[in-house]
């Protein structure tokens, strides 16, 4: 029964959809009845990947987007977390 796609050997060159979508593949094929237990190894290997490298891209996005701010009289400029743009 060959359900599995091969692993992605470099998910760090992934892009954080793609991941997502083989990660929606990966449970789906989990989830299925009479799946060879060898099989169901090699995907979840591959899910956890993924998810950490999901989880590297998101805290990378996450600390790149900033919002450039510039103060009321319009001189000085400060980076600010994005978190924080409801805030201000």
């Amino acid at each position: 029964m060959a359900t599995a796609k091969p692993e992605h050997k470099k998910n760090e060159t992934m892009s954080f959809e793609a991941g997502l979508a083989r990660l929606d593949e990966i449970i789906a094929l989990l989830e299925k009845d009479g799946v060879p237990l060898d099989e169901l190894m090699g995907l979840y290997e591959e899910g956890v990947g993924l998810l950490r490298t999901c989880n590297e891209q998101l805290e990378s996005a996450e600390q790149r987007v900033q919002m450039l701010q510039i103060s009321s009289d319009g001189t000085r400029a400060h980076l600010v977390p994005f978190a924080e743009e409801g805030e201000a």
